[in-house]
């Protein structure tokens, strides 16, 4: 085949029109969140607050929803001092009364959800020796129905208007299974397939489903975590990752990157670079990194200890940790309403009660 400099010229001709056209169409596609209603389950704390303060500033009107009372009215606090709209529901995604219940009072103050956000989420941390069939059943009642509970609950006015957009914020965990984390990549397995699956359906309909896979993410949230086995080692080795500087994002820039992606129609994302370098390498070598997972399994602690029995982080976290091994960490869980505000009864040294979501 002769390549003359015509065929070229029509080349660059054509693939820059591509490029010209694609533009256009994610233009096209953008949505402008000012005067919108995002609707954000686990919204009280952590990366679920740090998306209703990016989605706050960007002038949409933000409900909440969580299932601690205290967290919520922080949270609520904290949004309205900032001049957002906001509006905090109690409510247990894992029960769908109460999501439909909740996407209704929305729907009473503000009119019909434009954007919806599956944050909600808790997780079990232990070897799968200490994992029970209810630590499974729970972790898909949170991550998969909660997910779909809110989802069922928006969809028919999206659908009824022809716009809408869905962000299912799944994990790396629902891409490359943790050892140690097994309930948690389990039910976040069945959510990435739901998000991904709900992309190519409902984009007739107008409405586009973003699936969000962050990596470690500096929340401060792993006092909320239930840990089994050895709980006090297995708080240590994952308080540690959860803050390590070349491991984690930022939180707040995952915030930025996911309203982005909702602003732009995106289909899927995956936050940090260390987490799109583990997710490429099981896609391409997954025998590979099964067997390297393997060997990790067998540097974590054994499943003895408290057994099945799982304890809060906010009581496994041993004395001997050092704090600066997981500053970063405890420090977003102070700006994130991670920690339970202090009462005047309080105890100095005392280990306050584990919150909510």
């Amino acid at each position: 085949m002769i390549v003359t400099r015509r065929s070229l010229l029509w080349l660059s001709i054509g693939v820059t029109a591509c490029m010209a056209g694609s533009r256009m169409l994610r233009r096209a596609r953008r949505m402008d969140f000012v005067g919108r209603t995002v609707f954000i389950t686990g919204g009280s704390r952590g990366l679920g607050l740090l998306l209703a303060r990016r989605f706050g500033a960007a002038g949409a009107r933000i409900a909440i929803c969580a299932r601690d009372p205290d967290e919520l009215e922080r949270a609520r606090s904290l949004l309205a001092a900032e001049g957002a709209d906001v509006l905090a529901l109690d409510c247990d995604v894992t029960q769908r009364a109460a999501v439909v219940q909740a996407v209704d009072a929305v729907q009473a103050v503000w009119g019909p959800v434009d954007v919806l956000i599956n944050n909600a989420g808790e997780i079990q941390v232990g070897p799968q020796e200490a994992m029970l069939l209810a630590d499974y059943e729970r972790a898909m009642a949170v991550h998969f129905w909660g997910s779909l509970h809110a989802i069922l609950a928006v969809l028919p006015a999206m659908q009824r208007r022809g716009s809408g957009r869905i962000v299912n914020i799944t994990s790396i965990g629902g891409k490359i299974p943790v050892p140690h984390l097994l309930p948690y990549c389990a039910s976040k397995f069945a959510l990435t397939g739901l998000s991904e699956g709900l992309r190519g359906e409902l984009l007739k309909d107008g409405i586009y489903t973003t699936t969000v896979c962050p990596g470690l993410m500096r929340t401060g949230s792993a006092r909320h975590a239930l840990f089994k086995g050895r709980n006090e080692a297995e708080y240590a080795w994952f308080s540690i990752a959860a803050g390590a500087p070349l491991l984690t994002m930022n939180a707040d820039r995952a915030a930025a990157q996911i309203l982005r992606a909702c602003r732009d129609g995106r289909g899927h994302v995956v936050l940090s670079a260390p987490a799109r370098l583990a997710a490429l390498l099981h896609a391409v070598f997954p025998a590979i990194t099964g067997d390297a997972l393997a060997m990790i399994d067998r540097l974590l602690p054994a499943a003895d200890g408290i057994g099945v029995r799982q304890v809060s982080g906010a009581d496994s976290r041993p004395r001997w940790l050092p704090a600066w091994m997981t500053q970063l960490g405890d420090r977003a869980a102070e700006r994130n309403n991670e920690l339970p505000q202090k009462r005047p009864d309080d105890t100095p040294g005392r280990q306050p009660p584990p919150a909510g979501r």
